[in-house]
């Protein structure tokens, strides 16, 4: 069967909607929309106005037309429903209290990737919180995970380098749906908020999104494709780092590049050093290009492009911290980590807090072994599984 989202559930289920607040806020974006492909905000508006009094947008705003990080979003009254659009990427990352005044529910509805540095999760985390001093209760409406929800990659990260792409101590590579990981840090925190996860139906852990039947919303302008989503965990990286993680491009995060560099002079040791670490399922194909915005905008940029072979052997992380070590110390790379500010955070490399740790930053800079990474990638996991264990909500 199709999967129905918690979207869908909602508004197939008279019976959870009675069970509605009179007054209801929803955070959604450009990727809240249902099976069919009615944007969520419609729908929701169609079985519940006028109890549908507030609109709040994650990072990139409504409707995913904010580009880059650090690019704010105003608030607003929405032009044809006429309801107030609160922006949870200005000011402040928090509702404040007036935002929330008069509301007796706030339903979420966002589709997260899979990937701690991803926002949405924290935008729900902080929505979670703010309800929680509110006394009013938190709906979320559970959305697959693209990655998956078997899989576990990364290092979890270390309370010292929190930031707004890093807030609760998750791996690179989380293993949960967007309702399972509010269940996680719910139970986590001293202010539990009034949370209820409208679960998916027909969605299991090692279904892929393709069998799903679902469409593909660009969750953010970055993301447009679920190749991007599934490369993300090791890609996102070179946001930390001089060399263009794509931006600009019609493929972000599955290209990378610096201006002047030759990739075909570097791509047999490349090869060779990913050969003796024994990661497959990919492969780098030499390419330039030239990237409309962003990084090295409008300069011709040489690089590689990663091509999914496998996606079950294929190690997102580790390959990607690979080919990231591999090329730090070759000369003509001219790699460098890109300096501060970055998601709000002035002093902590951007790399650092990409990784959630400088570990994993020294690993490259020293040039230790794979092994060392992978040790470093097991530190906490056992505790971590634990947890998880407690939430996961599909088999």
């Amino acid at each position: 069967m199709p999967v129905q989202t918690g979207l869908d559930q909602l508004l197939r289920t008279p019976a959870l909607q009675q069970a509605c607040g009179q007054h209801i806020g929803y955070l959604c974006h450009n990727a809240s929309i249902t099976a069919t492909g009615e944007d969520g905000l419609s729908a929701m508006h169609r079985v519940f106005a006028p109890r549908l009094r507030a609109v709040f947008s994650p990072q990139h705003g409504l409707f995913g037309e904010a580009q880059d990080n650090m690019i704010e979003s105003p608030h607003y009254i929405h032009p044809f429903f006429q309801i107030p659009v609160h922006s949870l990427y200005e000011a402040n990352r928090s509702p404040t209290p007036a935002m929330l005044q008069g509301l007796d529910q706030v339903i979420v509805d966002l589709q997260d990737v899979g990937a701690r540095p991803y926002t949405y999760i924290y935008t729900l985390q902080l929505m979670m919180e703010a309800c929680a001093k509110a006394r009013i209760p938190v709906w979320v409406l559970d959305r697959p995970n693209p990655l998956g929800g078997i899989r576990v990659e990364g290092n979890l990260l270390d309370l010292e380098y929190r930031s707004f792409i890093g807030l609760s101590p998750l791996p690179a590579r989380h293993g949960l749906t967007i309702g399972e990981f509010a269940l996680l840090v719910n139970g986590a925190t001293a202010t539990s908020c009034d949370l209820k996860v409208v679960a998916m139906t027909g969605w299991h852990r090692a279904m892929a999104f393709e069998k799903t039947e679902l469409l593909w919303a660009n969750p953010s302008p970055n993301m447009p494709a679920l190749l991007t989503a599934q490369v993300f965990p090791g890609m996102v990286f070179w946001e930390g780092t001089n060399w263009s993680e794509g931006r600009g491009t019609t493929r972000p995060f599955e290209v990378f590049g610096y201006p002047g560099f030759d990739p075909y002079q570097a791509l047999p040791g490349l090869e060779s050093a990913l050969l003796k670490s024994g990661l497959r399922g990919f492969r780098l194909r030499p390419i330039y290009f030239e990237p409309t915005f962003e990084k090295h905008a409008g300069e011709r940029c040489g690089g590689y492009q990663l091509h999914l072979l496998n996606l079950q052997d294929f190690r997102p992380w580790q390959s990607g911290l690979c080919i990231l070590q591999y090329l730090f110390h070759l000369p003509e790379a001219r790699l460098r980590w890109r300096q501060p500010p970055f998601e709000y955070e002035y002093k902590l490399l951007p790399i650092d807090i990409l990784n959630g740790s400088n570990e994993v930053r020294l690993w490259v800079e020293n040039r230790e072994p794979l092994k060392a990474l992978r040790e470093l990638e097991l530190q906490g996991r056992s505790e971590y599984m634990k947890q998880r264990a407690a939430v996961l909500l599909y088999d």
